[in-house]
């Protein structure tokens, strides 16, 4: 089966415009009723959990009301990380678990993703049927089946218990002052009290959502604001999270930035000294650097690469065994802990390799040297094939055999906007600035 609505994160884009409409969440909260209740039987629940966009009070209702259409029973969390929605439909013996974000996009876009009664993300062939549903009659239930909606009120409290035991007994937080910022998302009230509650001096931005300030100027897409704090404040550490908290980025005590990759390559090198690396590799898109798979070879460890999207990771662990991977982008999923990417869970694992080496931030994010990369985007219309024109693919095959040996390129559409990605690595930088900006030409005069 072939997916129209569903991208790599669920269904996502501009509010009020389709298909992140109204009727289109009536009728995919509905599809995805009749999805989960094919055995029939009773007493089917849902969690619905949302960020902080104004648009999410529309999509939450409507929502609410096509799967109650289906006899499902509705419980609301209200703002929460989207690791918590997974969390909590595990927790609550739920069918499937529904978060209403459109991740680190501006406040203007929303999205819908769904998760089974694992945890983890729908396949790719279970969207395409709730997809096919959608597109069908749907049986609704009869009117004595209608199901309910309550609205769960320590959801979030129930998920920072939770968060605070994956962080290692016998250690706290204490001296440490930690600048947290929260992209005025889902996780502003959640991830500060944790924080606090471990010891940490907390120094809180982004923790005042209005419906439009999500992702604006703030968290893991936009670092600066953090980083100034941090100086600012004399701070030892920055956590950054994006709008739905499952993407992070650690900010040292000068304000540097270490994205996923440094993560990754701290913690996968941390876990195969203790024996706890699973499979003894970790798990990273195409986009993770070069420098991290010179990294990780040279600790005796393997890299598995996959597509693009925390949801083939996750996927990929899952087949492989592995419990360790994630994204450069942020998302870093360590599924001895959470079913997805947790940007909380994972500045506390960095957190706590501060309170046990007792090195500084600085000390612990450089993991290894980059290999100069350049990513640069393209938008265009919905409906255009860009990468698919005689004259793009010409420049791709001449500018690949030009870096082969010395790099890679990789230009892909995305998954979750209107966006071709064309991102190179290359160690000689004049000729990596000259092969993605002249692909970028390319598709630019066909766009």
């Amino acid at each position: 089966m072939t997916r129209k609505l569903f991208g790599t994160d669920g269904v996502r884009g501009r509010a009020n415009t389709y298909p992140m409409t109204a009727e289109m969440a009536l009728k995919l909260g509905a599809a995805a009723g009749r999805f989960f209740r094919r055995d029939g039987g009773s007493a089917h629940r849902v969690v619905i959990g949302k960020d902080t966009r104004l648009s999410g009070y529309m999509l939450e209702n409507a929502l609410t009301a096509g799967l109650t259409s289906t006899g499902m029973n509705v419980l609301l969390l209200g703002p929460v990380p989207t690791p918590a929605v997974g969390f909590l439909t595990r927790s609550m013996r739920a069918d499937v678990g529904v978060m209403i974000s459109a991740s680190h996009n501006p406040h203007q876009d929303n999205g819908i993703k769904f998760f089974g009664p694992d945890g983890f993300k729908l396949s790719d062939e279970a969207e395409a049927e709730i997809e096919a549903l959608v597109e069908s009659e749907i049986q609704l239930a009869q009117a004595q089946n209608i199901g309910r909606a309550k609205r769960i009120e320590d959801g979030r409290g129930r998920y920072q218990e939770f968060v605070k035991t994956t962080f290692p007994a016998g250690l706290r937080l204490d001296g440490l002052k930690v600048v947290i910022d929260c992209a005025n998302g889902a996780a502003y009230k959640a991830a500060p009290e944790v924080l606090w509650e471990l010891g940490a001096t907390v120094v809180p931005v982004g923790v005042s959502p209005n419906g439009t300030n999500i992702n604006d100027r703030c968290g893991s897409t936009y670092t600066q604001t953090a980083a100034e704090a941090v100086v600012a404040h004399g701070a030892d550490v920055g956590i950054c999270l994006d709008g739905d908290a499952d993407r992070v980025m650690i900010l040292d005590e000068t304000g540097r930035v270490a994205d996923g990759d440094q993560i990754m390559a701290l913690m996968a090198a941390r876990w195969a000294a203790d024996g706890r690396l699973r499979g003894g590799a970790l798990v990273a898109t195409v986009m993770s650097n070069l420098g991290l798979e010179r990294f990780l070879d040279a600790q005796g460890i393997g890299l598995e690469r996959t597509a693009v999207g925390d949801r083939y990771v996750v996927e990929r662990m899952r087949a492989g065994g592995f419990n360790l991977g994630g994204e450069q982008s942020g998302h870093i999923v360590m599924t001895d802990y959470a079913t997805t990417g947790d940007g909380l869970i994972a500045g506390l694992q960095f957190l706590a390799e501060m309170a046990r080496t007792g090195q500084p931030a600085s000390g612990l994010v450089r993991q290894f040297e980059t290999v100069p990369q350049m990513l640069k985007n393209v938008r265009f219309a919905d409906g255009k094939a860009p990468l698919e024109q005689a004259s793009v693919q010409a420049v791709i095959r001449a500018n690949t055999a030009r870096i082969e040996g010395k790099g890679r390129i990789l230009i892909r559409k995305s998954g979750t906007e209107p966006l071709i990605r064309v991102m190179a690595e290359c160690e000689d930088e004049r000729m990596l600035v000259q092969v993605v900006d002249e692909i970028v030409e390319a598709v630019e005069a066909v766009v």
